[in-house]
């Protein structure tokens, strides 16, 4: 589904083998972590408004998510008011920093400790326990916002769920982070991504090319229950751009790493993060270390949004069709008959074969027992304005200010043709010309950039002629 765009490099030296999850349950063989009882980015903190609350559904549960400038830490409670049961993310921030209910004007501190009820006679005290909302423990690290899904007292045994190459080394990276909302379940997207063999046919003229297919010869370095590692010695584009490593660290988080000797190491870096069953959000990092300046500087040049809508055509490619296909592996019983239900003929389907091990030996399903929702039409699941646009802070503000421009550049070509008019041949025919015609060009541009913000259109470039 994603993989970072990167110029061809020269071919890699014979690779060595991956070091194993170190200090894993993987490497440990220590019991595997529940969905339930581990950590889920959420959001990137820059796209993460301190002035209101926002709300998120992790695992079925709905949340709220604030910034407590009294601790100066962002808090998830459950979305849920004690008194009467409304979202507490319909509320607001009030004046002392506090989450403050919409319906009567409760008011929570960073401990879930209610600290007003507007309602209740002076000196009254309300009971803690019912009065108080359920908190969730939360932790940032790598830019990103981590809650804990169970019990809060468990969190702090549980390590976060870190890509150790960006912790080692932070400053050396060049970042490129997209998130989306995808209508499909985590098992879903986990096992997509880890299909590195579909790459060049489904992604042909996005990030593939259909005349770079090749055998994929994967062998599976080392597997249990916390993950699992796979490697590609010939790697991507028939071996020009080096070995792959894959790296899954159980439940929610794997990685893509390859090296081209004289060139660059990027990662493909990927959190699929449960919703709800049939929905989950991708958290996507691409990073990149170059051996040149020249190609970071080139890619800092580009704005976050424009790289956001090149990261929305790629992830349509599949989305459409991955939906689909979980309800038909569903039909034939899911993971636990995955064996059955796909033929996996050749060594490209280890990855696939892999995962499917691990659910079913170690981790389980997110949502056990749960049936699929009924499949979407195609306008929802093309959808990039609420699943992306709405909480990104660059795509909101560049919508917002493609919005305020549309109004003046529509006024370009009249102005043009009074230009025209007014000033004296021939040069107010060229400056009347051209100032009309690039009012015609901006406009056309932004609307186009507009309804890419909003929706994809259906057409994947592998099927354009």
């Amino acid at each position: 589904m994603l993989t970072p765009s990167a110029p061809a490099a020269p071919t890699a030296a014979a690779p060595s083998l991956p070091t194993p999850l170190a200090g894993t349950a993987a490497a440990t063989g220590a019991p595997p972590p529940p969905w339930r009882d581990s950590w889920y980015p959420v959001a990137f903190l820059r796209d993460l408004d301190r002035s209101r609350p926002t709300p998120f559904t992790l695992l079925d549960e709905d949340l709220v998510l604030w910034w407590d400038r009294s601790t100066g830490a962002w808090q998830a409670f459950t979305d849920v008011c004690p008194h009467r049961l409304v979202p507490l993310s319909e509320g607001r921030l009030n004046a002392a920093g506090e989450l403050e209910c919409p319906y009567h004007g409760w008011t929570f501190d960073g401990t879930g400790r209610c600290t007003a009820i507007p309602q209740a006679a002076a000196g009254a005290t309300p009971t803690p326990r019912r009065s108080g909302c359920h908190r969730h423990a939360t932790a940032e690290a790598q830019g990103l916002l981590f809650v804990f899904a169970g019990d809060p007292a468990a969190a702090e045994a549980v390590p976060l769920p870190l890509v150790p190459a960006l912790e080692e080394e932070p400053g050396a990276w060049l970042v490129q982070d997209t998130f989306r909302d995808l209508p499909m379940d985590a098992l879903t997207l986990l096992e997509n991504v880890l299909d590195v063999s579909h790459v060049p046919f489904t992604h042909h003229r996005t990030v593939g090319r259909r005349e770079n297919a090749s055998p994929v010869e994967a062998e599976r370095t080392s597997f249990g229950a916390g993950g699992f590692t796979l490697l590609w010695r010939e790697g991507p584009r028939r071996g020009k751009l080096g070995s792959q490593h894959t790296t899954f660290l159980a439940p929610g988080l794997l990685w893509h790493d390859l090296t081209a000797p004289g060139f660059a190491r990027f990662l493909t870096v990927v959190y699929a993060v449960p919703i709800r069953r049939g929905s989950c959000r991708l958290i996507a990092r691409f990073p990149f270390r170059f051996q040149s300046k020249l190609p970071a500087l080139l890619l800092r040049l580009r704005p976050e949004w424009l790289q956001h809508l090149g990261n929305h055509t790629v992830l349509e490619d599949d989305q459409i069709f991955l939906h689909a296909q979980e309800l038909q592996l569903e039909r034939r019983g899911g993971s636990p008959e995955a064996g059955r239900a796909f033929f996996l003929a050749t060594p490209a389907d280890r990855y696939v074969k892999a995962l499917h091990d691990w659910v079913n030996r170690h981790g389980g399903e997110p949502f056990p027992g749960q049936p699929l929702p009924p499949r979407l039409p195609r306008p929802a699941l093309l959808d990039r304005y609420h699943s992306h646009t709405e909480h990104c802070r660059s795509c909101s503000g560049a919508l917002a200010a493609i919005r305020r421009w549309q109004t003046p550049l529509a006024q370009l070509p009249w102005i043009g043709l009074l230009l025209l008019i007014l000033l004296p041949r021939p040069v107010g025919i060229a400056i009347g010309l051209a100032v009309a015609a690039l009012g015609i060009a901006l406009g056309s541009q932004l609307r186009r950039w507009e309804r890419q913000l909003l929706q994809g259109d259906g057409r994947p470039p592998r099927n354009r002629d």
